[in-house]
């Protein structure tokens, strides 16, 4: 059957193409194959710079420009031109290494051949372009879409941030706070997290074989070749150069991204129920969309899908995450080939973290602040006062308020203001404090939290 949105197993390549195909030139194998040749290519430049014995690389450096301008804008015919090769060598990055040097030959640079993947591994050229283009997707692609999350957030937080609602701890009402406050309570945990995600550095290995440079050490023992890798991968590539290898990358600060968007994942499922449950109490009701149907049986549905559809993404991404990171650092020995498939899924998670953001916005979008319900809901717990009139008798060095307010209130389920009023008339306290105690309200017992919104 032919590949296409209909045909395809993950949904990811089908039903939500439209949301994930930005991943493509950074996850799949097209772009893969596409990031192995511009590191076998910014590689083959990179010792064109050194001194090595016997060698002349002007003719090369003539080419730089040409061969980079190559590397960043294969065509798919040169793509599966590498897949067809693969089917002889049966060795996907052995397939590139001949790929590129059949390029210098087309360019009359055939002297320059055998400095193509000179005195390296499959992993030096896997450890590199793994994490240089997770490192673009989630620059160019990922975290632009969580930041846009976050903008609008804000914005709903300052337009809602002196609307009193009726918090509710252990399910129960408690004392009240403002919408726009409960918005930024997810802003700052958002925000937290980024700042946190762009302090980890996004971490390469690049060492020969087994990490030591044995190969390069032998040709040209008069080079120093940490400092030309950790140029090579630091300014150059513009990654981390881990300095101690196997074979293979540690993948410890690629698991700490992982286990970092985990966190961010859980904030926002952490978000879309609550949300979620907002939307059920009536605290906001839902843009219509002409011609959509909540219910194949019953008309009056408008289901909050956008938020559920989040939440089961959110699910997902990071249940891979969780295997990626714990999976990814353990290696036996000198290497094993267990991280080699994992990895071909390093992009399965972040379609699933792009939809969920697609229909978070989405969400964001339809929600319409029911104030009348927000306000019905303040004025049906008056018990919620108690607090407040406990503290301020307490102030007053008042005997046993919290008991008192304890006795009026505790499993009495008809408090009203009335009843609040009624009883502040029974305290033995003066004129004055009663007139402020019934100045409190559970509309105006919000705290600071419009302040600092």
């Amino acid at each position: 059957m032919f590949l296409n949105e209909l045909s395809a197993v993950s949904p990811i390549d089908g039903r939500y193409r439209k949301a994930t195909q930005c991943l493509a030139q950074y996850f799949s194998e097209s772009g893969l194959i596409q990031y192995r040749v511009k590191v076998e290519v910014e590689y083959l430049i990179a010792l064109s710079h050194v001194s090595l014995r016997g060698s002349d690389f002007g003719m090369l450096m003539d080419k730089t420009v040409e061969l980079r301008n190559w590397a960043n804008s294969l065509t798919l015919e040169e793509i599966l031109s590498v897949k067809e090769i693969e089917k002889t060598t049966n060795h996907d990055v052995k397939a590139v290494e001949y790929f590129v040097k059949a390029k210098l030959e087309s360019l009359g640079l055939n002297y320059y051949k055998e400095w193509v993947h000179f005195g390296l591994t499959s992993q030096d050229i896997n450890n590199t372009s793994i994490p240089w283009s997770m490192k673009n997707a989630v620059n160019n692609e990922v975290l632009p879409r969580l930041i846009s999350i976050v903008d609008i957030l804000k914005g709903q937080a300052r337009e809602w941030e002196k609307q009193p609602m009726l918090a509710k701890t252990h399910g129960q009402p408690a004392s009240p706070t403002t919408l726009g406050k409960e918005w930024w309570v997810f802003v700052s945990r958002l925000e937290s997290q980024i700042e946190s995600l762009k302090n980890i550095p996004y971490s390469a290995k690049f060492g020969g074989a087994t990490g030591n440079f044995n190969a390069h050490q032998i040709a040209y023992p008069e080079i120093n070749w940490i400092e030309f890798a950790n140029n090579f991968v630091n300014e150059q590539l513009g990654l981390y150069r881990i300095q101690f290898t196997t074979q293979i990358e540690p993948y410890d600060y690629m698991a700490a991204h992982l286990d970092n968007w985990k966190r961010i994942n859980n904030i926002l499922v952490d978000f879309s129920r609550d949300v979620w449950t907002y939307v059920s109490m009536e605290y906001f009701k839902q843009k219509i969309k002409e011609g959509e149907v909540g219910s194949s049986a019953m008309p009056h549905k408008v289901n909050p899908i956008d938020f559920e559809n989040a939440e089961g993404n959110l699910g997902i991404a990071n249940a891979l995450l969780e295997h990626l990171s714990g999976k990814l650092p353990i290696s036996r020995l000198q290497r094993d080939l267990t991280d080699s498939t994992v990895l071909r899924n390093l992009g399965v998670p972040f379609g699933h973290i792009m939809i969920a953001l697609n229909s978070l916005e989405r969400g964001l979008g339809k929600l319409i602040l029911n104030t009348e319900a927000l306000d019905n809901d303040l004025e049906n717990n008056w018990a919620v006062v108690a607090e407040a009139i406990q503290t301020v008798l307490r102030r007053e060095r008042y005997p046993n308020p919290y008991e008192a307010l304890k006795e009026l209130t505790r499993g009495n389920n008809k408090i009203t203001k009335s009843t609040i009023h009624s009883f502040i008339d029974t305290l033995e306290i003066s004129t004055e404090l009663k007139n402020e105690l019934k100045q409190i309200s559970p509309q105006s017992y919000t705290g600071v939290s419009s302040e600092f919104c």
